[in-house]
């Protein structure tokens, strides 16, 4: 498959950096929110049909260069055997970790309850469009963990997730051990069944200092980016709020690290390892301002990306639900559109 996604992981030079966005799939899509209508998100998700569309819906109405499954980071503990609902207001967990005894007595883990998500890549693959490579992904182990404790999906401080951390370290690497060893399973299938790039979220990296993430959780994240890399699927790690934390991201964690909007993209350069790509980092509420504002915050881009071959253009952070279309519509064109070399 000829990609300019696929190239620039693989350190091929092409002509401008590729751009896809986090939280593509929905939310600020008109086309989205009319089937939202129709169907639940659960039906979307679970429907190979539905989900492969919207899957691809942001490929058509926004131009992005890939796709990234229709899914959630919490699709791991359900098939653990937690009891999770996606309500209105964001998933809901029956039993939260908070309030197990033994938490490992309560998990079962079943496979074959992401069976649903493997149909839909096949799905996908049937009728994406040409040279459209697909994402996998899956929640790294503390974003799951911080959940899985916390009992819901919605806003929160995860005071009672970071309480837990702290307080039962050793069961806490127990837990780890079972969310890594579902994770890799769950990746390699994905992978089997046709995912080209594989992006790991750890977007609550910020609820513990970064010494704690090293010891805790870091070697967890080295099993399942060694697990994707050996089938040559290239590895994206994106550790939200790491801060200063992103100095200790090496050639050893990762192909590429997804930069958050705290750190300045030139800033990130310096601290990162130069054998791993960047990938990000506009603040996705610059698209709340007009277009003039925003064409201002993207030629800052300009120069970093005639430097720097190995970059991928995204947000540092997935899109908002309110924002609008045409905004994302505009630095879609613009990034396509610039002379990059």
């Amino acid at each position: 498959m000829q990609s300019i996604l696929l190239d620039t992981l693989k350190g091929k030079t092409t002509e401008r950096p590729p751009v896809w966005y986090m939280r593509q799939a929905g939310r600020i899509l008109p086309s989205y929110m009319a089937l939202k209508e129709k169907h639940s998100f659960w039906e979307m998700m679970q429907s190979p049909e539905l989900a492969a569309k919207v899957t691809l819906l942001p490929v058509h109405d926004l131009g992005v260069d890939a796709a990234i499954l229709f899914s959630d980071i919490l699709v791991i503990p359900y098939a653990m055997g937690m009891g999770l609902e996606f309500t209105d207001k964001g998933p809901v967990f029956d039993n939260p970790i908070k309030n197990m005894e033994n938490p490992l007595a309560n998990f079962h883990p079943d496979e074959k309850k992401l069976d649903y998500i493997y149909n839909a890549i096949d799905e996908i693959l049937k009728t994406r469009p040409e040279n459209t490579p697909l994402i996998g992904f899956c929640g790294a182990p503390l974003t799951v963990l911080s959940f899985m404790i916390q009992g819901l999906g919605s806003r929160s401080n995860f005071s009672d997730a970071v309480k837990y951390i702290f307080k039962e370290k050793e069961t806490t690497k127990k837990i780890i051990d079972v969310i890594t060893v579902l994770s890799i399973t769950y990746a390699k299938n994905q992978i089997k069944h046709g995912v080209e790039v594989f992006q790991l979220f750890e977007t609550n990296s910020d609820l513990i200092p970064n010494e704690l993430y090293f010891e805790l959780f870091m070697p967890a994240v080295k099993k399942i980016s060694k697990a994707v890399r050996e089938t040559g699927t290239p590895f994206i790690f994106f550790p939200k709020g790491f801060g200063t934390g992103i100095s200790e991201i090496n050639y050893d964690i990762c192909d590429f690290v997804s930069v958050d909007w705290q750190t300045p993209i030139n800033v990130a350069r310096k601290l990162v390892d130069k054998k791993v790509g960047l990938q990000g980092n506009l603040d996705p509420r610059i698209l709340y301002a007009d277009k003039k504002s925003i064409e201002i915050e993207l030629n800052k881009y300009l120069e970093f990306g005639r430097n720097n071959q190995n970059w991928i253009f995204n947000l540092g952070h997935g899109f908002l639900p309110d924002l609008p279309f045409e905004n994302a519509k505009f630095i879609t064109d613009w990034v396509k559109n610039q002379n990059w070399r």
